[in-house]
């Protein structure tokens, strides 16, 4: 695997295209960053996640769009449109370490109608629906319901996935999001941010995890994790 951080350069993207990305055009990113792999066909081979730009020695945030990309092949930045820091990604990782992460999830599960294919359901708005349209939906308790939610998702998932949660991780970032798609119905899903500390159960399984990553939505910016040593 490789792991790279993926700039832009503003002189090859259009201003349409720049402002579509940095307003969380999932789309158009996933497309963009395809460019990094110009001579391969087939299924998506990478992950990502969209960043702000880090300021330079302390300066002002630019607000321009940084990526990390996980992929299972180097990739090849254009010239005049990506610039990329790439180097291979081989985690050794042990039973039992705990490790800071990050996670940009779209918590959904699959909800059973009867005679009907079964739709997905988010579960931040199912943890919403109790409480009543207006005040109450912004409450304290309907936040801390959803947020609730949020880490069950994750933490149910946790034992598959080749660790556990020590602790609660932090919630935050929620968002839906609607992608046009042509002249039919928008690609609706919402995505939430985790951060916290995991603890490593199963080290080849979370491996798989870290490649092929978490949940839903990956070709939009969800799914992978970020981890690093606390």
């Amino acid at each position: 695997m490789y792991l790279s951080r993926v700039k832009v350069d503003l002189n090859g993207l259009s201003r349409e295209a720049l402002f579509e990305i940095m307003g969380g055009g999932a789309y158009a990113a996933h497309q963009l960053l395809w460019r990094l792999f110009p001579e391969y066909q087939g299924s998506r081979p990478f992950l990502f996640r969209q960043e702000m730009e880090e300021p330079e020695n302390g300066g002002t945030p630019r607000g321009l769009p940084l990526f990390y990309v996980l992929s299972d092949r180097e990739p090849a930045p254009p010239p005049g449109l990506l610039e990329a820091q790439c180097k291979p990604f081989t985690p050794v990782l042990e039973a039992g370490e705990q490790l800071a992460f990050r996670l940009r999830a779209n918590p959904t599960v699959a909800k059973s109608v009867a005679g009907k294919r079964g739709k997905r359901a988010d579960v931040l708005m199912a943890a919403k629906y109790p409480f009543e349209a207006g005040k109450e939906r912004t409450s304290q308790a309907c936040i801390e319901a959803m947020d609730e939610a949020a880490r069950e998702w994750l933490s149910e998932r946790a034992e598959s996935c080749g660790f556990r949660l020590p602790v609660k991780p932090e919630v935050g970032g929620y968002r839906q999001h609607a992608l046009p798609k042509g002249e039919g119905r928008p690609i609706r899903f919402s995505s939430v941010d985790y951060e916290g500390l995991l603890e490593v159960t199963d080290p080849g399984r979370l491996t798989e995890t870290l490649a092929h990553g978490v949940g839903r939505a990956k070709a939009f910016g969800c799914g992978l994790i970020m981890l690093r040593r606390p």
